[in-house]
């Protein structure tokens, strides 16, 4: 799970220097993270066999657990972490899990 995080780091500490507003280049890199996250964890269950709600119930815990995991690291190595950032890494899931759901039968 730690190398995931290591993969999925795109800032280090301090991406926050003028604040941690709602909008920038930070939230769409973790929207589009969290939208990655979701549909390669979707994939990757889903090429184990199980069906396809059990596969997007999966997909988002592990989206969560590298979101989550994520911010601690940052809160842990001195970064800041960010519950606006959360929320962009859940808006991407999101996205991802919609268009999951109309894509695949």
């Amino acid at each position: 799970m730690f190398r995931l995080l290591l993969v999925f780091q795109l800032h280090g500490p301090g991406d926050h220097p003028g604040g941690d507003s709602w909008f920038g280049a930070d939230k769409v890199k973790h929207f589009f993270i969290g939208a990655f996250v979701q549909s390669v964890a979707y994939s990757a269950v889903r090429a184990t066999g199980a069906r396809h709600q059990a596969s997007l119930v999966a997909a988002t815990g592990v989206t969560a657990a590298v979101s989550i995991g994520k911010e601690l690291f940052d809160a842990h190595t001195g970064g800041t972490p960010s519950f606006r950032d959360l929320t962009w890494d859940a808006a991407g899931a999101a996205g991802a899990t919609l268009l999951l759901q109309h894509s695949v039968r």
